[in-house]
């Protein structure tokens, strides 16, 4: 099995996940994924025998919206995504216009961060491969994958800075995910 299926699989057998995922397609904020620990938790929990929601602490679902970068904009997004959930989903759904991540990004990470095109771009600029990766579920259940850098890294645990960017973060984050899943390889 090729890793593209392998990974839809692996999302479709997490019922949390595909609630989400089927609540946002309903919605339909504009440009939306969900990516990051949500999708590959879940393949590093399913490699190594974990529960599928092993370690999950969140949703982050990206959309893109450049025609009101305004917090407030913004905000009206998050509510209402909130507002189509139960708890514990409801406070676990993190919601942001990946349209407006310039305006706070280098102070929150000490790196700088040029505006992206679309909340597919994001993914390119991710710590690490491993983490860029995104899901969007599409009329009839049809599930899009969004990998810049390819699913190998993932499927193989491979923990590596992202070729693209040098992040002072890289060390923190691998240290985090390798306490949570020991078996994953940390290259570089």
């Amino acid at each position: 099995m090729s890793l593209e299926p392998r990974l839809e699989a692996i999302v479709r057998r997490s019922q949390p996940l595909m609630q989400v995922l089927t609540t946002l397609r309903d919605l339909d904020p504009p440009d939306w994924l969900t990516f990051s620990g949500a999708i590959y938790q879940r393949v590093f929990n399913d490699l190594t025998g974990r529960p599928l929601d092993y370690g999950i602490r969140d949703y982050d679902v990206a959309y893109y919206d450049a025609s009101d970068i305004s917090y407030e904009a913004e905000d009206r997004v998050i509510r209402k995504v909130a507002a189509a959930f139960e708890p514990p989903l409801r406070e676990m759904v993190e919601v942001r216009n990946q349209a407006r991540v310039h305006l706070w990004f280098e102070d929150h990470f000490n790196e700088p961060y040029t505006p992206l095109g679309s909340s597919a771009e994001a993914l390119e600029r991710f710590v690490s491969p491993v983490f860029a990766v995104a899901v969007r579920l599409g009329p009839g259940d049809a599930m899009t994958i969004h990998a810049p850098f390819g699913l190998e890294d993932l499927f193989a645990m491979r923990l590596r800075a992202n070729p693209n960017r040098t992040s002072p973060n890289f060390a923190k984050v691998a240290a985090s995910a390798k306490a949570r899943w020991p078996e994953i390889e940390v290259v570089g």
